[in-house]
């Protein structure tokens, strides 16, 4: 039996903003494609954009290999992956519809796993949904090939067709070009109908489901348009501050979970922060800290020159260093030499009793996304710790995890990564202590 790989993804340009979504169907034995499926969705957000591509992948395995094919399903959205996987909770009802349509897919296969991989391992999928995205803008179709044609006339390009006359491919619904499909007019599974209705938003939701047109008129307002035009050049600033000193930090001991107050000097350093923060360019929209009490004291010190409120988000928290809280590196060298060894050269090992790195690294890429999507175009400043900042720098760099081995963060400093919704992360500054001079 063939074993199948989906590859999905999806995208908005503006989140809410026009969407497309792109999936790709491949031989698992020897990575061949056998269909691929594309197709502009309007205006709707990132998660409705992947969930889509998701549902059009399944469906195009399910044409391909018929009931209990053997699928492998590989996607950069961490929500869906992990939602689907059933390792989340669906907390937005928008999402709910989505999920269930896919899952009723999923019971007609034999998913065998379910894969997050790095975007730049997901270029195949995210180049169809942007060719869909970029035809939809010029008012065409997708079609298959990296070309276009007139909406209603089909998104199917011939693909592999010999001069003999050999049969192009099977067009499915939604500009589906099916390459191994049957010449001789089998029937195929039909996709079922997806909702495009907009949907309200409740108040404080996370915009995951497509866009009021309360939404839309105010998108217009902020100048950014939301019909097909060229992708948005508007950054989303993540302005990453690191809490001032404590005593533990003075000590060089390690400085978890434990809920460690600023020393004077620590509140004299969040004073220099807030001060360089009440002041443009730096000044923030949205202030977001960690819940420890170290890095919130510091977030009240830029809250109260700037005039904020301040949001707490636990993922931002630091890692967990569970039997080695408190102790000198000095001292759990001597007491946990095999385990402390193991932990500096695998970022997979947790310290006894505490988190490893490759778990701090799964929470806190889920915050910064959330972040990234919940404040697009403004500037947000997350108080934070050593660990969670120099997380949310080596991904914005396309790191591996080791590289947080390689990373020096001072008390009080300020880094700053920008988020562009048609490009990648830019790292703009890192660990700048100018303001405690």
């Amino acid at each position: 039996m063939t074993h199948y790989v989906i590859e999905a993804d999806g995208g908005s340009r503006g989140n809410p903003g026009p969407a497309g979504y792109g999936a790709v169907v491949m031989d698992a034995s020897d990575g061949q494609v056998l269909a691929e499926v594309a197709e502009a969705i309007g205006v709707t957000t990132n998660n409705v954009a992947e969930y889509r591509g998701l549902i059009a992948g399944l469906t195009a395995a399910l044409r391909l290999g018929g009931e209990g094919a053997s699928v492998a399903v590989r996607m950069d959205s961490k929500l869906v992956v992990e939602q689907m996987a059933g390792r989340w909770k669906i907390k937005n009802e928008g999402l709910r519809p989505l999920a269930l349509e896919a899952g009723a897919l999923v019971r007609r296969l034999r998913v065998t796993e379910w894969t997050w991989i790095p975007r730049e391992r997901n270029k195949h999928a995210d180049r169809l949904a942007n060719e869909a995205m970029d035809a939809a803008a010029k008012g065409l179709a997708w079609k298959a090939g990296g070309t276009s044609v007139p909406e209603g006339l089909g998104g199917v390009a011939p693909r592999g067709a010999s001069a003999a006359g050999e049969a192009p491919p099977t067009a499915g619904p939604g500009g589906a070009a099916l390459l191994g499909a049957s010449a001789a007019g089998e029937a195929l599974p039909t996709a079922p109908a997806v909702a495009r209705q907009t949907d309200l938003l409740d108040v404080g939701d996370i915009s995951e489901i497509s866009a009021p047109a309360a939404s839309v008129a105010a998108a217009q307002q902020r100048g950014k348009g939301t019909g097909w035009a060229p992708p948005t050049r508007v950054a989303t600033s993540l302005l990453l501050l690191r809490h001032g000193e404590t005593e533990l930090s003075v000590e060089r001991r390690f400085s978890g979970l434990g809920d460690a107050e600023l020393t004077p000097n620590g509140l004299a350093q969040a004073s220099a922060a807030a001060s360089r923060l009440s002041r443009e360019p730096y000044r923030p929209d949205v202030i977001v800290t960690s819940p420890l009490k170290r890095a919130r004291q510091t977030a009240a010190a830029v809250a109260e020159r700037t005039g904020l409120d301040v949001e707490v988000d636990d993922d931002l928290r630091e890692a967990d260093f569970g039997a080695w809280e408190g102790h000198t590196f000095t001292e759990v060298q001597r007491r946990w030499p095999a385990e402390l060894a193991a932990w500096l050269a695998d970022p997979e090992t947790a310290p006894p009793g505490g988190e490893s790195f490759a778990t701090t690294a799964h929470r806190v890429q889920a915050a910064g996304e959330r972040l990234v999507e919940r404040y697009e175009g403004k500037t947000v400043l997350a108080v934070s710790h050593v660990t969670p900042i120099k997380m949310l720098l080596r991904l914005a760099l396309m790191a591996p995890l080791e590289s947080l081995y390689r990373m020096h963060l001072d008390l009080a400093c300020l880094s700053l990564i920008e988020y562009y919704a048609d490009g990648p992360a830019v790292v703009k500054s890192f660990n700048d202590t100018s303001h405690l001079r």
